[in-house]
């Protein structure tokens, strides 16, 4: 009997190993043009959150938050995990908060992405454990020309090197233990808004020597093979001095503080790329670093200097071959601007931090749609009031419903999106063989809030189902039709529903052919409104 339980147990432990490695490993994954992201086998848009930075600090503060994410519809919380809280002392690890914190992500059917605060967190150390941060001979901090200390830790030394490492390891280690089958966090942030300041270089004499010596072939190669398709800013600064391959960074990029930040860039991206790497040797999950984006007209230095920026690119992929995308935070304008240089050589787009205000809802269905991204998450997501009642909440639904189609479509050029403002009332779209003109709803005049000085940010996704057919879903817009092939012909509305998806299954809620379309001249959808629209389009002379 003894022998029988025994094999029984054992049998009971081989299963559970098969049915953990059968359930795949949350990966990045190409279809068309664009990059997916595939969680439990499907793909997976992030319809995400960011925690404020203490938030993720205690299970009892968490407690009446998770119903507040439900409500606004999130499948996905990014989560800080802190260097300090993990490893207090040296090489004697305590994740009982994270696990604690990842069974109640399970509880609420959430899943996870994990920040790593290692070395940097917004340019500093300050996460950093003590014993770190108190034995500075050890562990050496970036310096000033004047030699004076900084709290951030160099990216020059292999101590701090080995010890961001080790700990991070141990991180993904832990996680493959206890969350391999769960798939609960299915991506991690190594580090957090990389960047040098008050300076553009570290002056640390390890700095320093790295400074005096020659450019690193890699980088020389990486430049050299393509050539043609760097960005244009990396590309004018090797191209003024000569397109030069042999020599120091002042030799090949000239001296001035761009070349200090091209340095700095290397040596960020070459550190975090080891600490990525080595997560990656026990549980490869997907990886992203993120950016603070830089103002406009504030030199290097004056911004958090050589993190992964637009046009520090190039220098990020030549050495972080295991950091699988570039990202930006937002908290300055300008979202489409940026957006569209973050997607240049094939980049995919996640947006994982936005300031948490009045123009997320528009945005996460802008980006979703228009440049078909990974996911979209504001920042703070717990400080809302009235979740039931958030427009974020609102759109999420939306975008919750049609996420199967619009991963079916993704790559395929049958999806885009618009956003709209008084600045930018109108957006043209073209799909199939229609050409299709969104109007914020204000320009109507019907709402009372046209009159205001400033217009509230509306967004809409439009996709492509069939040679006639568009599921068209958002707020604040009316879309007019044109044909592409035949500008001859008119182009007339056939048909619109109004709806949800149950089980994916397209379910009519309103038939609204009538005053509904101003009598076939449109399809609309109120500021105030959040819905889909089922539309077929005819031709007619």
């Amino acid at each position: 009997m003894k022998s029988f339980l025994i094999s029984v147990t054992l049998l009971a432990l081989v299963s559970f190993k098969i049915s953990a490695q059968a359930k795949e490993i949350p990966h990045l994954k190409k279809q068309g043009d664009r990059i997916q992201l595939i969680v439990d086998g499907k793909p997976f848009i992030i319809l995400g959150g960011e925690l404020g930075n203490s938030s993720f600090t205690s299970v009892e503060y968490m407690s009446p938050i998770w119903p507040k994410l439900k409500a606004m519809h999130l499948n996905t919380v990014l989560a800080p995990v802190y260097w300090e809280l993990i490893e207090p002392t040296e090489n004697k690890f305590d994740f009982e908060l994270i696990d604690d914190l990842i069974i109640e992500a399970r509880k609420n059917e959430l899943k996870l992405v994990l920040l790593w605060f290692g070395s940097w967190k917004n340019s500093m150390s300050s996460h950093a454990p003590a014993w770190v941060k108190t034995n500075q001979n050890k562990y050496p901090r970036v310096k000033s020309t004047a030699g004076v200390s900084h709290e951030i830790l160099t990216p020059f030394s292999e101590n701090n090197l080995e010890a961001d490492k080790n700990a991070f390891r141990a991180l993904l280690q832990h996680l493959k233990e206890i969350d391999s089958r769960d798939r609960t966090v299915i991506m991690v942030q190594p580090e957090n808004e990389i960047g040098m300041l008050p300076s553009a270089r570290d002056h640390h004499s390890l700095a320093n020597s790295a400074f005096n010596k020659p450019v690193p072939k890699e980088l020389i190669a990486y430049l050299t093979k393509n050539k043609k398709s760097l960005v244009p800013e990396f590309y004018e600064v090797w191209e003024k001095n000569g397109f030069k391959i042999n020599g120091t960074w002042e030799e090949i990029f000239g001296k001035g503080e761009h070349t200090d930040e091209i340095f700095m860039a290397w040596f960020f991206a070459k550190f975090t790329n080891e600490v990525t790497k080595a997560g990656k040797e026990v549980y490869p999950l997907p990886m992203y670093v993120n950016a603070a984006l830089n103002a406009k007209g504030r030199k290097p230095g004056e911004y958090p200097s050589a993190g992964p920026l637009p046009h520090l690119m190039d220098v990020w992929k030549a050495v972080g071959e295991e950091i699988d995308f570039l990202s930006p935070d937002f908290y300055n304008p300008d979202f489409q601007h940026w957006n569209d240089l973050y997607v240049r050589q094939g980049n995919p787009l996640f947006v994982p931090e936005h300031k948490f205000d009045k123009t997320v809802a528009g945005k996460a269905a802008f980006a979703i749609g228009h440049y078909e991204a990974l996911g979209f998450s504001p920042f703070a997501i717990e400080a809302v009031d009235e979740p039931a009642n958030e427009p974020l909440g609102k759109m999420y639904a939306l975008l919750e419903q049609l996420t199967p189609i619009i991963t079916l479509h993704q790559g395929k050029g049958e999806i885009d999106g618009v956003l709209l403002a008084k600045e930018n009332e109108g957006s043209v779209v073209k799909l199939g063989d229609y050409e299709f003109t969104f109007n914020h709803s204000y320009k109507l005049g019907w709402e009372a809030e046209a009159k205001n000085e400033t217009w509230g940010m509306a967004g809409a996704i439009i996709i492509q189902t069939g040679e006639n057919e568009f599921y068209i879903a958002g707020n604040g817009f009316y879309v007019t039709f044109k044909n592409l092939k035949n500008p001859k012909l008119k182009v007339g509305i056939l048909k619109v529903d109004e709806g949800l998806f149950e089980n994916n299954k397209w379910k009519i809620t309103r038939h609204l052919n009538g005053d509904q379309t101003h009598q076939g001249r449109h399809l609309r959808m109120f500021k105030e409104d959040y819905k889909i629209q089922r539309l077929e389009l005819y031709n007619y002379e």
